[in-house]
């Protein structure tokens, strides 16, 4: 069997969805087809929850620079980083750091492994692969997330010419000194074929979703009752509230629907545009949206089992160059689901492949307000697709299939060398 070293800036105690990925996956390597596994990450700085910490405590190796815990056999190492923030120069330096101290935890202190898997963004934890495998001898799976810089140029962070082509320059440098290229979607794939990276470099797997974890829920439950929800029409979005999501036409139609009494959205999460939300929400007084913080992850099957209904709201463009991999939870979750983006994404491509819902236009609070109000009005047609996305599901998006392919992967790579 192999030993895989993970490169990876989220991993648990972290609560949000790669970090979950990221771990669950390293588990499975490990305990299922028996791979040695050690990873390399930052401390928890992203809604870390007290009870992920007691599960999984850390301590101090080069003092707090550097500190270590275990998961489940797996040795993690975790480079010091600051809470999340929104100031972009102090992220940049959590960046440089990890990169620095991570290379150098890499290196001494990691037995050589046989291969690196590196998920992104950062894009600049690609470099850190290259140089890492360069010292350990080893070659590097790169995992694309989220395809950069094309997601920081089109969301305007990324605006000065100069610094968009060494990014550009970096990503293909990247590409062309990974070993493979695992990306998560086809329509990523497409979009990196247009950059010329060769077709037989990459391979599509995508993100997966524990089915048997996430279970369709019942209402009413322990989390709606306590926030009022009972015999209501549920609207959820659960997830980061950042910079690729648009929440505007989601608050329109709030407004819009207002007439509808036992209709209310629910937003759950938290990211660089909470605060933006909550502003909105007191100068509009919209009173039928109800805002909660990162919940822990035992109590997603009643959050999704207090919902009617599931929003993946896509600012213009997004849903061709990232992919939100909750609509896979959400489908586990057997919960219909509204998106918000082109016709000609693959998020659109699944919702209607697995006729699970409906998507519409970003940031056409019309067309989303009609869908949802449709949505109300049709019980009988939300039952169905209820099912259906949870068959579509587990028939191709399971933990296990993708652990499976992974793990081929992994042997194909050792098997080559």
């Amino acid at each position: 069997m192999a030993h895989i070293l993970f490169l990876s800036y989220f991993f648990t105690p972290d609560s949000l969805s790669t970090a979950s990925l990221m771990s669950e996956l390293a588990q499975d390597l490990r305990q299922t087809y028996g791979h040695q596994v050690t990873v390399v990450t930052t401390t928890p700085h992203y809604n870390p929850l007290p009870e992920s910490l007691v599960k999984q405590p850390l301590r101090p190796y080069w003092g707090q620079w550097l500190q270590e815990s275990e998961l489940n056999g797996i040795r993690v190492l975790h480079v010091q980083v600051a809470p999340k923030g929104s100031r972009v120069w102090a992220r940049a330096f959590d960046y440089l750091r990890f990169h620095i101290l991570g290379t150098l935890a890499g290196w001494w202190l990691v037995k050589k492994p046989d291969v690196l898997l590196v998920p992104s963004p950062p894009l600049t934890i690609g470099l850190q692969a290259w140089l890492l495998g360069l010292l350990q001898r080893a070659p590097y799976i790169y995992n694309v997330q989220e395809v950069y810089p094309d997601v920081a140029v089109r969301l305007g962070v990324l605006r000065n010419r100069r610094v968009i082509r060494f990014m550009e320059w970096l990503e293909i440098f990247i590409y062309d000194r990974a070993r493979m290229i695992t990306v998560i979607s086809e329509w990523f794939r497409r979009a990196l074929l247009v950059k010329d990276v060769p077709a037989d470099k990459m391979r599509v797997i995508s993100n997966f979703v524990d089915t048997e974890f996430m279970q369709p829920g019942m209402c009413p439950n322990e989390f709606s009752t306590a926030h009022n929800l009972d015999g209501k029409f549920v609207v959820l979005y659960a997830g980061n509230v950042g910079l690729t999501q648009s929440f505007e036409a989601m608050l329109t139609a709030a407004q819009n629907l207002a007439h509808l009494s036992d209709l209310h959205f629910v937003i759950v999460g938290g990211g660089a545009r909470w605060t933006w939300l909550e502003g909105e929400l007191a100068q509009k007084q919209i009173k039928n949206v109800t805002l909660l913080p990162y919940q822990h992850r035992s109590r997603m099957q009643q959050i999704y089992g207090s919902a009617a209904l599931c929003l993946v709201p896509m600012k213009p463009g997004m849903a061709q160059e990232t992919f939100p991999s909750k609509i896979y939870e959400i489908m586990a979750a057997g919960r219909p689901v509204i998106v918000a983006a082109e016709t000609d994404s693959e998020l659109a491509w699944i919702v209607e492949n697995a006729h699970c819902g409906w998507a519409v236009p970003p940031e056409d609070a019309p067309a989303l307000t009609a869908a949802i109000e449709y949505a109300y009005h049709h019980r009988d047609e939300l039952k169905q697709k209820q099912q259906l996305g949870r068959d579509y599901v587990v028939s191709h998006n399971s933990r296990r299939a993708v652990a499976q392919q992974y793990h081929q992967l992994i042997t194909e790579l050792i098997d080559f060398r």
